[in-house]
């Protein structure tokens, strides 16, 4: 694969009127998009570890219980056939036995929620999103009880093809369905007390897997608006801190390819890749969709879309899911493509912001590519695997594609892939949360969150943790078939990032100061051990671990 088309190539410098809007937040002479810097620039990839390249796959919208609620024990009447290996450890699941009718125990029985947990077979991997909402998600941890998620987050819209009967909230897929992620914690390693940083929805999600921080928050005009750059509300910052989902300022494919004319919302501050600049080691969010399919007077326009297996059409690229285009340092307005393939991880008219399909040139080298120190990579929004236009089969299709892809490069030898996810959104998950950093908003937050000190720069609208996340991590690195009891949270990216390539430098204001290390005694990379001496590979259509491959 070569240069891409002219087509894709070609864009705009920034335009007068964001340049305008950047100044009003960062002041005259804000760097957007900072572009220049030869290859002599970057460091050798100097780590404190054997991981020389981190790739962060980060999906959507799933709470541990509503993926791994019952592993390691599947049904087997449908879907994928997943048997556990001799030995496999259990988890902090829904479960406290099992019998000859398989996972049983007080909270699939006798739930204090309104409804019991149900398993949702693999034809009914289509359902409807459910509610996610800061407020929303405190009130269904109730103080701790975990018993009122269905009058709180439960959704009351259902499109056609999805299946969302009364109490679908509570509900869980097994390794029938998600197939893909049990085989990689069966042959890697998960953890199962993973947390979501603070309680919220997607975009509070992408800005603490990047910075650990959602406080230096506001909204302005869009530049298509007839007031650019003026100070606007948003429904979604409270106090100051980004807690619910708004488009990005600096991108030009916000607010739907600029169709409506909402506030947008700006970050000041520094997130990984303002850090990752400084300490010149390469870097790249790679989204799918993000390569315009055309522009207008008023910026580019991102219309690719894919058909779900549902068959709705969903647009590939989602704005409030990338976070670096809500700061004006690192975001690339007019998602112009590298300078050049060589290019991809440095910084250039890109400003590290890509198109997923530039992952494939930097891990094949195409055209002098090279693959980044640090890569995130987010799916096309239909195989992201939120709920309402994506689902768990769409969304192992993309997991395993990219997997195998990383797994048989030339990379492999010393990469971990971290698999984790934004947010809960409003599933059932049976664990209370500790809240490690209060919040004291009368008009958002209860008493759980109220009652705890506001330890993180005095920022409220940040209370957390919130609900437990899957995370899963292959790497050569990783103990087989382990499960990590260590506390670790959507900010432990970011720590571990700084820790391997930074000195251990701290964004102020973060929970990076105070979240836990991936690499930590006991944690989901193990460094302590000769690494795995072969990749396992995946039929990206069932998840079954491949005959040929080490199982």
């Amino acid at each position: 694969m070569g240069e891409r088309p002219a087509s894709h190539s070609r864009g705009r410098r920034l335009r007068p009127l964001l340049a305008i809007g950047a100044a009003a937040v960062l002041g005259a002479g804000a760097a957007i998009g900072a572009t220049s810097a030869n290859a002599a620039y970057y460091r050798a990839a100097g780590s404190s570890t054997p991981v020389k390249h981190l790739v962060v796959i980060f999906n959507e919208n799933v709470s541990f219980d509503h993926y791994f609620g019952t592993y390691p024990y599947a049904a087997n009447t449908d879907g994928t056939k997943f048997r556990a290996k001799p030995n496999t450890p259990t988890v902090n699941g829904l479960y406290s036995s099992i019998t000859g009718n398989g996972p049983t125990g007080p909270l699939l029985t006798s739930n204090p929620n309104e409804y019991n947990p149900k398993r949702l077979s693999s034809s009914q991997a289509m359902t409807s999103d459910q509610g996610h909402s800061y407020l929303p998600e405190q009130k269904a941890v109730d103080g701790g009880k975990m018993d009122a998620f269905v009058q709180n987050t439960e959704s009351d819209s259902c499109a056609a093809s999805a299946y969302c009967p009364p109490g679908i909230v509570m509900d869980y897929y097994d390794g029938n369905t998600t197939t893909a992620l049990w085989n990689y914690a069966q042959n890697y390693a998960m953890s199962d007390n993973n947390w979501d940083t603070t309680f919220g929805p997607s975009t509070p999600g992408a800005l603490n897997v990047t910075s650990g921080a959602t406080g230096g928050a506001s909204a302005l005009t869009p530049a298509w608006s007839s007031s650019p750059g003026q100070p606007a509300a948003s429904g979604a910052i409270h106090d100051g801190s980004m807690n619910g989902d708004v488009d990005p300022y600096y991108d030009t494919c916000s607010d739907g390819s600029h169709s409506t004319a909402g506030a947008l919302g700006v970050m000041s501050g520094t997130n990984i890749g303002d850090l990752l600049n400084a300490g010149h080691v390469t870097w790249g969010w790679f989204q799918g969709g993000f390569a315009p399919t055309s522009s207008d007077a008023t910026g580019a326009v991102c219309g690719s879309s894919h058909r779900n297996i549902g068959g709705a059409s969903v647009t590939d690229y989602s704005a409030h899911r990338n976070p670096f285009q809500y700061y004006a340092s690192t975001a690339n307005p007019d998602h112009l493509a590298p300078g050049s393939l060589a290019a991809i991880g440095r910084t250039d008219r890109a400003s590290h912001q890509y198109d997923l399909s530039y992952f494939a040139d930097a891990l094949n080298g195409t055209g002098g590519a090279q693959l980044p120190a640090v890569s995130y990579l987010k799916a096309a929004s239909y195989q992201d695997g939120h709920p309402g236009y994506s689902d768990p089969v769409d969304e192992q299709h993309f997991l395993v594609s990219e997997v195998n892809a990383i797994e048989k490069s030339r990379y492999w030898d010393s990469t971990a892939i971290v698999i984790t996810y934004d947010d809960s959104d409003g599933w059932y998950d049976h664990q209370a949360p500790a809240i490690v950093n209060g919040s004291h908003d009368p008009a958002q937050d209860t008493a759980m969150c109220t009652s705890a000190a506001v330890a993180l720069a005095g920022q409220n609208d940040r209370c957390g943790y919130s609900q437990r996340l899957p995370l899963v991590v292959i790497s050569p690195y990783t103990r087989a078939n382990s499960v990590s009891h260590n506390l670790t949270n959507t900010a432990s990216v970011v720590k571990f990032i700084e820790d391997n390539w930074l000195n251990g430098e701290r964004i102020p204001g973060s929970f990076d100061a105070i979240s836990g290390s991936l690499d930590a005694h006991g944690g989901v990379l193990d460094f302590s051990r000769p690494p795995h001496d072969a990749p396992v590979i995946l039929n990206p259509v069932t998840g079954a671990v491949m005959p040929s491959s080490r199982s």
